[in-house]
């Protein structure tokens, strides 16, 4: 049984902001990240303590049933930015740019990252890509909004990629990325996240910068982690990537639950009598008078 105890509401805490992220990196305590799409999940991991929620990308894969991340538009991701913000009041909240909302222009970047903020309460915003977002990153950060960088494996370029790799496994790799590291948090990048990359490599990257990595699959020398939810969760059930630890198996359960509805259902042991509403005997007397 877990002896940590929760807690017991969002506004017990003092609420996250930049600041903290790099206090936690100087105090070296790791950060807390995972993703929300809804106000009800959202509001759990609030009570749960998280340093952070992104309302990440991968909602175009694990709620909306596309194969990649591409598909996912400006419109949507609001749409889920909103019901988060709605939910969570103590994490600091992170919108993930979509495909195409930041790669035109620094000022179509600058103003998309705007939207984030004005229309779906964010507090920050993740775009992918190294020295050839530099320039994005700058923008909307002169504008006084907070961005979090992510290389390494960059599942918007999954098809220049060559799929859904490892990245920085090479020598010249490993030092390209570590410059985009650097070339990141020169542009004014608040974190960095560093996805898929030999854990080694994340753990020089991380000393080497002052502003925290959150690390997903790149092992337990960044500053802090984050995982997919639904991976997390057992909820998205067409696969699970090596790096997530899955805490629960919620896809076979609401299996269950569901089969179980099925079988009640079309047996009429649901719903029972404690499932349903009735009317007094006199009343019921009056409504057949009144319909003979």
């Amino acid at each position: 049984m877990s002896t940590v105890t929760p807690v017991s509401t969002s506004t017990s805490r003092k609420k996250v902001t930049t600041l903290t992220f790099r206090q936690k990196k100087e105090r070296g305590e790791p950060i807390t990240m995972l993703t929300a799409y809804d106000y009800p999940t959202a509001m759990a991991m609030d009570r749960a303590g998280i340093d952070s929620i992104l309302v990440g990308d991968s909602l175009a894969m694990v709620v909306l049933g596309y194969e990649n991340t591409l598909p996912v538009t400006m419109e949507e991701m609001l749409h889920h930015a909103r019901a988060v913000a709605r939910g969570a009041k103590s994490a600091l909240l992170v919108g993930d740019m979509p495909f195409m909302s930041y790669q035109v222009s620094a000022e179509e970047a600058l103003r998309n990252a705007g939207r984030f903020l004005q229309q779906g309460g964010m507090d920050a915003v993740k775009l992918e890509g190294g020295r050839e977002r530099a320039d994005a990153v700058r923008a909307i950060v002169g504008a006084g909004i907070p961005v979090m960088g992510h290389i390494g494996l960059t599942p918007q370029s999954v098809h220049q990629l060559g799929g859904f790799r490892a990245q920085g496994k090479t020598a010249s790799a490993a030092k390209r990325l570590l410059e985009d590291a650097k070339i990141l948090e020169d542009a004014g990048a608040f974190s960095i996240v560093l996805e898929s990359v030999p854990a080694r490599l994340a753990e020089v990257i991380s000393k080497q910068i002052s502003i925290p990595t959150i690390g997903i699959g790149a092992g337990v020398g960044c500053d802090g982690q984050v995982l997919v939810t639904h991976d997390l969760l057992g909820l998205f059930d067409r696969f699970t990537p090596k790096f997530v630890k899955q805490y629960a198996n919620f896809h076979a359960e609401m299996n269950k639950a569901f089969t179980e509805y099925v079988d009640d259902v079309e047996t009429k042991r649901f719903p029972a009598v404690e499932h349903t509403v009735e009317m007094t005997d006199e009343e019921w007397h009056a409504f057949q008078e009144e319909i003979k």
